[in-house]
């Protein structure tokens, strides 16, 4: 069985969605080899001398425009121009999906800021300015693909986008600024869905692809998005271990459409509707782990710690969804 949205407008719409996290994975791909090199480097950026730190803010400013600026003339290059172009408008979005992929668009707002500013960090900002013009990158960057999507026919501006961009710099910034810290983190959680029903696991394939990595990134029914408290920083005096955090977190289930489970099976031509399985929202509450609170000696250790805290640590968890509270073992 082959199937597609009933509405086309629907259909694209989830195209975008799917490839702004693409786009939000490779630009934090982009930016962990520099990351790399600001853990690695144990040179104090306050001891830098003045032509040291000149060097090394052009080397930072010039893999920003590269990568960003070359990742988006691709996109423009391979995506867009397959559709038709239009004047700026906008779309409204904001009821799919039941709003996880903003949450995703707010994760990678974040995650990217928070790798963009330790690399401006290295290269002899101070702290403010370095959260402030690191932070903001992510948001920049998802901006200019709104304003790609503004003027194509098949997507539009959209609000709901932007809105989720801003929390997920504002959150960094924020933070970074007032306490010099992150003690509020921005997380992502993924676990492979499958159904003992065979139609649903072949439009899950149709929908969001089959393999691991498709469905990580698409399969909005997987996916849960936290904000991990660090629980010593609240309460500096207590003997709470320093990398323990508890994690508020939030997901969704039961989609298998944008708005409504109606599908048309292209095999047959004949729609498929499945609005007896209800779409529902998810509530979470787990413990979790501040890799960056563990203290190493070890440049490779600091490096993998600083990349795992954008990913939270499987645990039990308490869930509740449909009025009802439940445990589960582990959640992933």
């Amino acid at each position: 069985m082959r199937s597609a949205f009933v509405q086309s407008r629907s259909s694209v719409v989830s195209l975008t969605a799917s490839l702004g996290k693409w786009l939000g994975i490779f630009s934090i791909i982009l930016l962990i080899p520099f990351f790399c090199l600001a853990q690695s480097d144990s040179t104090s950026s306050s001891h830098l001398s003045k032509k040291q730190k000149t060097n090394r803010q052009i080397f930072i400013g010039a893999v920003n425009v590269v990568g960003y600026g070359g990742s988006l003339i691709i996109l423009s290059n391979t995506w867009y121009k397959n559709y038709p172009h239009s004047s700026f408008h906008t779309f409204n979005d904001a009821g799919e999906w039941l709003q996880v992929d903003k949450f995703g668009h707010g994760w990678t707002a974040y995650n990217t800021g928070r790798l963009s500013a330790a690399m401006w960090r290295w290269s002899g900002l101070s702290q403010k300015q370095s959260a402030i013009i690191g932070g903001l990158s992510g948001a920049v960057y998802l901006t200019v693909i709104e304003f790609l999507d503004a003027h194509s026919e098949q997507w539009g501006w959209s609000w709901g986008d932007m809105a989720a961009n801003l929390f997920g710099s504002g959150l960094f910034i924020s933070q970074q600024v007032g306490w010099e810290e992150q003690r509020i983190q921005f997380k992502f959680s993924f676990h492979r869905k499958s159904y003992s029903d065979s139609v649903l696991n072949e439009r899950s394939d149709d929908l969001f692809g089959s393999s691991l990595a498709e469905r990580m990134l698409k399969d909005y029914n997987g996916q849960t998005y936290w904000l991990s408290a660090n629980l010593r920083a609240f309460f500096p005096g207590s003997n709470i271990p320093p990398w323990l955090n508890v994690a508020i977190g939030y997901g969704a289930d039961g989609m298998f459409g944008g708005y409504h489970n109606v599908w048309i099976d292209e095999e047959t031509g004949l729609p498929v509707n499945r609005t007896d399985i209800k779409r529902y929202r998810q509530w979470f509450l787990a413990p979790d782990v501040n890799f960056s609170k563990i203290k190493t000696n070890s440049k490779g250790m600091k490096l993998l710690f600083g990349i795992l805290d954008a990913f939270k640590f499987p645990t039990p968890s308490l869930e509740l969804s449909n009025g009802k509270l439940k445990v589960n073992a582990i959640h992933f």
